[in-house]
């Protein structure tokens, strides 16, 4: 069975940022939840203190190696849940995420959220997804 996608979009401020509003998956026959990828290296030390940009590509790359496990990659991905610790950064930094996306050929649905803190104090953003297959 072919795995389609459909984008749905009431409106079109969203595509601008790199994602739809919501996808419609039909045909697939694995969904792979993940849990909340972070900052953090091979044995869950956080890394760049302070510095978003950086934080948001390493908890790509984990999101990515997460995904490679399960033979997915980012192109799989319908869903993601962004949590940070300071919106404003994070906006500024959206557009490495965006971008991470795009050259995977997908925009996923994506909600942002503002928290006080994640698990480690040194931590500002937090990635989690759901991807099919």
């Amino acid at each position: 069975m072919t795995i389609t996608r459909t984008s749905v979009n009431p409106w079109p401020w969203s595509l601008g940022y790199g994602f739809d509003q919501a996808q419609l998956v039909e045909g697939a026959t694995r969904v792979l939840a993940l849990s909340g990828q972070a900052a953090v290296d091979a044995d869950g030390t956080p890394q760049h203190a302070g510095d978003i940009v950086a934080q948001v590509s390493l908890a790509l790359d984990n999101l990515e190696t997460v995904l490679g496990q399960a033979g997915m990659t980012l192109a799989d991905v319908v869903r993601t849940t962004v949590f940070t610790t300071d919106v404003d950064a994070m906006m500024g930094a959206w557009e490495g995420l965006a971008q991470r996306f795009t050259a995977a050929g997908v925009r996923p649905s994506s909600t942002l959220v503002g928290v006080t803190r994640l698990a480690f104090p040194d931590l500002m953003v937090e990635i989690e997804a759901t991807a099919v297959g």
